[in-house]
This record gives structure tokens, C-alpha cells and sequence, in this order.
């Protein structure tokens, strides 16, 4: 098994890289849709309302996910604490996700002699050390107006736009080079693709090498 983890910056172009290494074979663990079935889960729910109130529950009991956002992205030291809060409500148990889908994947013979290829979407691989359990890294580098222009589209309020990013610069180590690939997600998706193929190839050439093939 081959762990490829993905770093970039919101908007940067993740999930479109994600996508296309699924594309081309590869299986995608997806931290976000692991969080929001996490925050399905009746003890993740009730420790939710107990720390933010009742009132971030809809009328069928699930999370309101937008209005807890508000409440932990912000600028004031409230809002760095309910996200602290939250945090160790969620990620635990995502992290406990992860790990039993690596080692499910693991101890599944692949289909054919290569070796799985696994790709790891966290939006803070770097900062929660997931680097560690990755044996190559893909950063995504994407044109910083085309970029914003991105988070525009995803109509958060600039207080809470600017939390979320000092969020992901907050621990954030530089991927070391000896086992980085970059790929460019600034423009048409033809060309990320054609670049992902490429670090794909790059990737299983190299472990060939490694296994003496």
C-alpha cells in the first residue's frame, strides 16, 4: 500500500486533485465526508448541543453545521476555544475512522501486483501529522486571485473566512521536498489531470524501483 497525502490551502484545488487520482485508481479516504458522518453520530450530536445549546440542532436533530461554524470561526479568544472544543469532540473519532479504513485497505490483497494506492484528503494533513503516515505527499499549488476568488464562491463571512485560514496556517510545516509532488490546480481541470497522471506514474515507478521490479 502506497499512502499518498494531499497538502494545499483552502481552495487551492484539493478535492479536484483528490478526484482525479480516483480517476486513475487510486482510493480516496475523504476526512470532510468522514466528518459530517461523524457529526451524524447521537453522542457526537449530544456533545455538540450540550457545549453550543440546543439551538444548533434543526428541527429533525441534526448538526446545523453553518451556525456552529459561526461560533468557532471568528477572531475573538471564544471562538479559538469552541473550536479547540469542538476539535476534541470530532477528530478522535475521525482520526479512529481513518485508521480503520488504512488498515482495512491494508490487509486486502490489491487486484493486481502493484500496490494500492491510497490518497489521504485532510485539510490539515500537516498540522495534525498525518504527513507521517504518508510515504510520497502531492502539494497543491493554485494562482492566489484564482484562489480567492474560490473561497468567494463558498460565501463565508470575511470574519469567518479569515479564521478558517489563519486555522490552516496555524502549525503548518512546509512538506519536505524529497518526497513532495507538485501539482498546479489554477487552471483548466484537463491540465490537472494530465499533471496527477503524471505524479501517479512517478509514484509507482518509484516504489517499483524500491521493490527491486
Amino acid at each position: 500500500m502506497i499512502v499518498v497525502g494531499i497538502v494545499g490551502k483552502i481552495g487551492a484545488g484539493k478535492s479536484t486533485v483528490a478526484r482525479a487520482m480516483a480517476d486513475l485508481g487510486a482510493e480516496v479516504i475523504d476526512a470532510d465526508r468522514i466528518a459530517h458522518e461523524v457529526l451524524a453520530e447521537p453522542e457526537v450530536v449530544a456533545a455538540i448541543a450540550d457545549l453550543f445549546g440546543a439551538e444548533v440542532l434543526d428541527a429533525a436533530g441534526a448538526v446545523r453545521r453553518p451556525l456552529v461554524a459561526e461560533r468557532v470561526f471568528g477572531p475573538t479568544p471564544a471562538h479559538g476555544a469552541a473550536l479547540a472544543a469542538l476539535e476534541a469532540i470530532v477528530h478522535p473519532r475521525v482520526r479512529r475512522r481513518i485508521d480503520e479504513r488504512l488498515a482495512a485497505i491494508a490487509a486486502t490483497p490489491p487486484l493486481t501486483g502493484a500496490p494500492s494506492l491510497v490518497v489521504l484528503d485532510v485539510p490539515l494533513l500537516m498540522q495534525a501529522g498525518w504527513d507521517r503516515r504518508c510515504d510520497r505527499l502531492v502539494r497543491v499549488e493554485c494562482d492566489e486571485v484564482e484562489r480567492a476568488r474560490r473561497v468567494d464562491l463558498r460565501g463565508w463571512p470575511r470574519l469567518q473566512r479569515q479564521a478558517r485560514e489563519r486555522a490552516w496556517e496555524r502549525g503548518y510545516r512546509p512538506p519536505p521536498p524529497e518526497k513532495t509532488h507538485v501539482v498546479d490546480a489554477s487552471g483548466d481541470p484537463a491540465y490537472t489531470q494530465s499533471q496527477v497522471g503524471q505524479v501517479i506514474e512517478s509514484i509507482r515507478r518509484k516504489a517499483a524501483i524500491r521493490r527491486g521490479q
